[in-house]
């Protein structure tokens, strides 16, 4: 059985580094003895000191070998210091060697045990040599054993710093920081994008020029049950069957690995006719990762050949559609850790700072004198400015914390920031709400919800609006966000929102939306994101209106 003791993340690794100080000071006691003794039975007791430390060489933390060893290393050095007085002084420093491996593997208690045991090892043998009154060897066995300890206490000090930074006290922590450390350069590396909406796209182009197809789709997993629509090739919006509860073939090939053949639309919203549908399983190793579902409007469009064909490039295309997936996963957890950190400072910091400076004032103006309108009004216009602040701030914090998961979908996500920002401001909300059962990618449901938050804090800011109109249709892979004002226009809005509008860009780049900002009629500005296929199902959508005063 050996000390569980691994190497820290910073590379100590205490097994040489032990076994390095005990050949080093093997080393230096052989060449200080032969310098400094003429009596020649030095170097076979030297030899029995390095029989004694083969455990140590070979099995430094074994529980009972190590432990044995250390003892016969100390004895043996103490009774070499004595029977060979010329070389005590040469001899003596080896005994700091088994205490400070004791040390590291074993803790502070059983190395200060240890030196102990050498202290008694070193009073017996003078004894008995009858050296306990020569200052020759007294003053150095002092010396050595005091040194000894502080050995202990250095040994014993590494073990802590090396578990504290080890794997079995943070094993989550430190295979995280390799793995990512791993991630981060092989993106850099890859030939490829991690976008899991791109690589699904670029698979639904190569299986169609095999297996011509009149719609198309790649699903991967989501929540609740059901598929989420990564990419979609047809000229219309496909309401597909996306639970994997329901008895279908595309619930078959997520659960069973193999591929499924139809023949009949595995969309609801496709109905008669002479359908051929084919599902491939995105697999790799024992997890399936997503799917592809292919429809053609004849019979037989899918012979045997052809599938085969498909479920290798399906396959080769599994390994790229999960590593995006998975880099897609981390980063938005690091997004979502950061918002949560950022809030939690802004709260903790500046927000509490503020508070207690509007209280000051507060104070300040109550002791005022009495004739002192004029630092009065000063004051409560300070005041005033204070609150608008940590007003601002409250919005702020309420916009970092509000996530798509926490609300359960996009929608009801988008139309509770309406809400509260709303009322806050004294505008009158409009919503309009259309969202189906399927949900998008976590990703894309991210950076839909920040497009249509800078969209509501801009009109609330800059806009010196009344109404404010949000509609929000979800179909996956197609989704809509447009927030609408009444207010002055873009061109006329007081503040600088480039900065916003900016950003807002580059998130519809990023997950390849299209984004637009123009003048409503017959005022006022709206803010349109577009996402997938502009066909639109003819839907009537929920109606909803929330008066500036609303609790809703």
């Amino acid at each position: 059985m050996t000390a569980q003791l691994p190497a820290d993340d910073r590379g100590l690794q205490p097994h040489l580094l032990t076994t390095g100080i005990r050949a080093a000071l093997l080393l230096l006691v052989a060449v200080l003895a032969v310098l400094s003794a003429r009596d020649g039975d030095v170097l076979l007791w030297w030899l029995a000191i390095v029989l004694a430390a083969l455990p140590g060489f070979i099995v430094p933390g074994h529980a009972w070998l190590s432990r044995a060893g250390a003892i016969a290393e100390v004895v043996i050095t103490a009774v070499v210091a004595a029977r060979a007085p010329g070389a005590t002084g040469a001899v003596l420093p080896y005994v700091a060697a088994p205490v400070f491996t004791i040390g590291v593997f074993f803790g502070a208690a059983e190395a200060l045990g240890l030196a102990a045991g050498g202290a008694v090892a070193l009073i017996v043998a003078g004894i008995a040599g009858n050296l306990d009154n020569n200052t020759s060897y007294t003053i150095p066995a002092l010396q050595w054993i005091v040194i000894s300890a502080v050995a202990a206490i250095i040994g014993a000090r590494i073990r802590t710093l090396s578990q504290a930074r080890s794997p079995l006290t943070e094993p989550e922590y430190v295979r995280a920081t390799r793995l990512l450390t791993q991630l981060r350069t092989i993106a850099r590396q890859l030939p490829g994008t991690l976008d899991p909406r791109g690589i699904a796209e670029r698979l639904l182009d190569e299986l169609r020029e095999n297996l011509p197809s009149d719609r198309g789709a790649v699903f991967t997993g989501g929540g609740g049950g059901r598929l989420e629509v990564l990419a979609q090739t047809g000229p219309d919006r496909v309401d597909w069957e996306t639970s994997l509860a329901a008895d279908t073939p595309i619930a078959e090939a997520w659960v069973s690995q193999q591929a499924q053949s139809a023949s009949g639309s595995l969309a609801r919203s496709v109905r008669g006719g002479d359908v051929s549908a084919l599902v491939l399983p995105l697999v790799t190793g024992v997890r399936t990762v997503g799917l592809v579902v292919l429809e053609a409007d004849r019979s037989g469009a899918y012979p045997a050949s052809g599938v085969n064909a498909a479920a290798e490039v399906a396959g080769h295309a599994a390994l790229r559609l999960e590593t995006a997936l998975l880099f897609d996963d981390v980063r938005s957890f690091a997004t979502a850790e950061e918002r949560q950190r950022l809030a939690r400072e802004i709260h903790d910091g500046i927000a509490q700072e503020l508070v207690i400076v509007g209280y000051g004032i507060d104070n300040a103006v109550a002791e005022l004198p009495e004739g002192a309108e004029v630092a009065a009004n000063r004051l409560h216009a300070l005041r005033a400015e204070v609150t608008r602040v940590i007003t601002e701030l409250r919005l702020s914090l309420f916009e970092l914390r509000t996530d798509v998961e926490r609300h359960g979908g996009l929608a009801s996500a988008i139309a509770e920031y309406a809400r509260t920002v709303g009322s806050s401001a004294g505008l009158r909300v409009h919503l309009s709400l259309d969202e189906s059962t399927a949900r998008l990618p976590a990703a894309v449901e991210s950076e839909l919800l920040r497009i249509a938050q800078e969209a509501v804090t801009n009109a609330r800011k800059h806009a010196n609006a009344a109404n404010l109109w949000v509609g929000c249709e979800i179909d996956p892979p197609y989704a809509k966000v447009e927030v609408s004002d009444d207010g002055r226009g873009i061109g006329e809005a007081g503040g600088d929102g480039s900065y916003g509008l900016s950003i807002m860009a580059e998130r519809a780049e990023r997950i390849r939306a299209d984004l637009e900002i123009v003048a409503r009629d017959p005022c006022g500005t709206t803010v349109r994101v577009v996402l997938g296929s502009r066909a639109r199902r003819g839907s009537v959508p929920l109606q909803q209106e929330v008066p500036p005063d609303s609790d809703q």
